[in-house]
């Protein structure tokens, strides 16, 4: 085999940003809903939700040269930055929500502009209100010239392969929008015993996995097969639901009626990030979804980030066209910028 190539064009798909600040809340029924900030030793700050600490964060959240001075050392080029999802707010009424989300985008519009060389913005929409987000997906694609946008696997409670949440992607797929899907608010919480970064560490991967599932199920990606939709943290557990999402779809005939394509071909037409923690669930990810589907993706800069997160793929037992596509081609191509 030949040499490896180099990383320094790889592009992290999955990293997030936190605004130094946040406006004062304007609305009139859900303060205690609005984020603000307080500061923290260590040039940290503290995100306040309902006068209690949600997270302490590092200035590299808000800080752009930070971000650019830990990129060489991560092995990465570009970063694709999008909101902490804790603050896509879809709990917010619906006006609260939209302020929320123009000011995430103007704010990352603004982070992307400084260095536009290392940085690609995705935004935020208040699917509470669906009208509202895809007015908002407009702007912030055609006026904020951000490369799509950030949502939640579910939205209170509702998944996103719902049909109510067809306009959106059928926007979405029109504007040529980059669609990044992270896991909110998951289901199961109630039967994960330890402390509260469990969540994150055990209920993550089945919620986004069956988030994933739905748009399959759902019919989403039949009906909208030029939507670039992207999963966090691998897809979750879809590729271990997808062999008996597959057997179902031969077994039961009502499964094939109800869901078009068959499941694992539909599977191989999203995307996925390689932040799976591990160098054989990294290969099952790319056995499973295709070496042309999965990018780099570390967290940064939450705790629970790959500080080396194209380790993996480095180390991955394919030729080196494969190991350019994991890198940074399927990033190119799913942000729309295949050309680059």
């Amino acid at each position: 085999m030949t040499a490896k190539p180099a990383t320094h064009r790889a592009i992290d798909v999955h990293t997030h940003v936190v605004p130094g600040r946040f406006p004062a809340y304007t609305g009139r029924t859900a303060r205690d809903l609005w984020p603000s900030m307080a500061d923290a030793p260590n040039c940290h700050r503290h995100v306040m939700l309902k006068g209690s600490i949600y997270r302490t964060v590092p200035h590299s959240c808000w800080d752009c040269a930070a971000r650019a001075a830990d990129m060489p050392a991560m092995q990465v080029g570009r970063q694709v930055l999008s909101p902490m999802p804790e603050l896509l707010s879809y709990w917010l009424p619906a006006d609260d929500g939209q302020a929320m989300c123009r000011f995430l985008n103007e704010t990352i519009a603004e982070f992307t502009a400084s260095d536009p060389t290392r940085f690609t913005g995705l935004g935020a929409v208040p699917l509470q209100d669906v009208d509202a987000a895809i007015a908002e997906l407009h702007h912030a694609i055609d006026a904020l010239h951000l490369a799509g946008v950030e949502i939640g696997t579910n939205i209170n409670g509702t998944v996103i392969g719902d049909a109510s949440f067809e306009p959106f992607f059928a926007a979405a797929e029109a504007l040529g929008a980059a669609v990044f899907v992270h896991p909110l608010r998951p289901s199961g919480l109630d039967r994960v015993v330890g402390p509260a970064m469990l969540e994150q560490v055990l209920a993550f991967p089945g919620e986004t996995g069956l988030a994933a599932a739905s748009l399959i199920t759902g019919g989403t990606l039949a009906r909208h097969p030029r939507l670039r939709i992207a999963f966090s943290h691998g897809g979750g557990s879809l590729q271990a639901l997808l062999p008996r999402l597959q057997h179902g779809w031969h077994a039961f005939s009502k499964l094939r009626e109800a869901v078009a394509q068959e499941p694992a071909a539909a599977a191989r037409t999203m995307f996925y990030d390689s932040l799976v923690y591990d160098a054989a669930a990294l290969k099952r990810v790319v056995d499973v979804f295709g070496d042309t589907q999965v990018m780099v993706g570390s967290d940064y800069p939450f705790a629970i980030l790959d500080k080396d997160p194209t380790a993996g793929i480095r180390a991955l037992d394919c030729d080196d066209a494969a190991r350019e596509r994991l890198l940074w081609r399927n990033a190119s191509r799913w942000l729309g910028k295949a050309d680059e």
